[in-house]
């Protein structure tokens, strides 16, 4: 991480200052935090979705509708299925850092910090697409 750089003392002006704002809205949401967890790794539907986090697909579809007006996702057509993904990294590494350091709130190892075994039974279809992670990380 470059957080120790000088360019990180910077003032921000203030329509970027707004845009991290919205950002922060659009994920102060438990959908929109499970739809954009889902895809860290990955493109899914809308039917997808609703079925992997619970919610009705109805609901789903408004939340991706809001997150893709802010550009936290994309889609890509195929044939009559829409498929969605994040638009960028950052907004993965972001959804990706909140999850791991809510995971540190808990009790017990946090599950970004067990080995292959653990997660494949937390995780069992996952965790050869989970990104490995450690710099500038602290446990």
């Amino acid at each position: 991480m470059n957080a120790d750089t000088p360019a990180c003392s910077r003032r921000l002006p203030d329509d970027q200052v707004d845009l991290v704002v919205e950002v922060f809205r659009m994920l102060a949401d438990p959908t929109r935090i499970q739809v954009l967890w889902a895809l860290v790794s990955r493109e899914l539907s809308v039917n997808d979705l609703a079925t992997h986090i619970g919610k009705p697909a109805p609901s789903v579809s408004q939340h991706l509708a809001k997150l893709r007006m802010a550009r936290l996702v994309r889609t890509r057509r195929e044939g009559t299925t829409i498929f969605y993904s994040l638009d960028n990294d950052h907004i993965g590494q972001l959804v990706t850092d909140a999850v791991f350091n809510a995971e540190h709130a808990g009790p017990g190892v946090p599950g970004h910090h067990r080995d292959a075994a653990d997660l494949a039974t937390l995780h069992p279809a996952t965790v050869d697409s989970t990104p490995a992670r450690s710099q500038g990380h602290r446990a």
